[in-house]
């Protein structure tokens, strides 16, 4: 592939490196884990001869007394995480609050962690989580290339529903956690099951992701994401007012609608047919996909300042 090439998609690349990283970095460190835990239970080194079940939960605060390198880096999966031998934490803002919700008890490191994260994503990144790390990306890609490939895209759609609808059901998990006192998405999280199943093996959980997997290719382009899935809404709420934008030149834009065509939140790039600036919508995720596909360089991103409502 030629540099200009490479250059051109050149956050798709940044896309995939960032998720399979942080893939692997889990795998090494739930591994190390694992296997430190046998060493301590005087089992087969290396091998866990339990119930791989019982980390998937507390995967993050086992105690290691030999820690290794990969388990010292990071631990935990994207619920919880602890970072650099627990340095600081990582905590996903809507698991803490269904517990919260539902009567649990919150350790000070997780509600440091959500608040973190929060600070990242509200101040910085915006809805990027969505792109950058949430593993479901890499399988609502691949329907998303192959509905592309087959020419579903422009086939008469049969189904509709709202994008608000993601927003309601936030909205229920959240009543329905304070109602029954446990986490209600976590429970069916396809999100949690993608992670966990690559991290620690996957059970039945693949055919919830073979399910949404066909629902995007077959029924509704971006149809989970897009419409959806209640933490993909958590975060456009926190990112509502991010410093990281896209912003569009009109000067430049000659109205090919390429943009619109890939970016998988189209709303999003309502503004760019009337006027020049920042892109304001909650639900941009930040991929780039708009900005690969404008050979006009009309799009770029962009640090927007609240204050004199303009962007650099």
């Amino acid at each position: 592939m030629k540099l200009s090439k490479l250059s051109k998609y050149k956050y798709l690349i940044v896309r995939r490196f960032t998720q399979c990283a942080i893939l692997a970095i889990f795998i090494l460190g739930n591994y190390s884990i694992a296997t430190i835990k046998n060493v301590q239970n005087m089992d087969s080194v290396g091998v866990f001869s339990g119930n791989i079940e019982h980390l998937i939960g507390d995967s993050s605060s086992v105690v290691a007394k030999e820690a290794s390198f990969t388990s010292w880096f990071a631990q935990g999966n994207l619920s919880h995480s602890r970072w650099f031998g627990g340095a600081f934490s990582l905590s996903d803002p809507l698991s803490v609050m269904q517990i919260f919700l539902a009567g649990g008890g919150l350790a000070f490191d997780i509600v440091l962690g959500a608040l973190l994260v929060i600070i990242i994503y509200g101040v910085f990144l915006g809805r990027a989580y969505c792109a950058f790390v949430c593993p479901i990306n890499l399988i609502t890609d691949l329907a998303h290339f192959l509905r592309a490939k087959l020419g579903l895209n422009t086939a008469q759609r049969k189904f509709f529903l709202s994008r608000y609808t993601r927003f309601v059901i936030l909205a229920l998990v959240l009543v329905l956690s304070f109602i029954f006192g446990v986490g209600a998405f976590e429970i069916l999280s396809p999100i949690s099951m993608a992670h966990r199943g690559i991290v620690f093996g996957m059970g039945f959980g693949i055919f919830a992701l073979l399910a949404i997997f066909l629902f995007d290719l077959l029924l509704l382009k971006n149809g989970f994401c897009g419409h959806i899935c209640p933490l993909g809404a958590m975060y456009a709420l926190i990112g509502k007012f991010a410093l990281l934008r896209v912003k569009h030149t009109h000067s430049r834009c000659t109205k090919c609608m390429e943009c619109v065509r890939v970016c998988p939140e189209p709303e999003v790039l309502k503004p760019i047919s009337k006027q020049s600036g920042a892109l304001m919508s909650m639900a941009c995720i930040r991929c780039g996909r708009c900005i690969e596909a404008c050979n006009d360089d009309a799009l770029n991103f962009g640090i927007y300042n609240f204050l004199k409502k303009e962007s650099k």
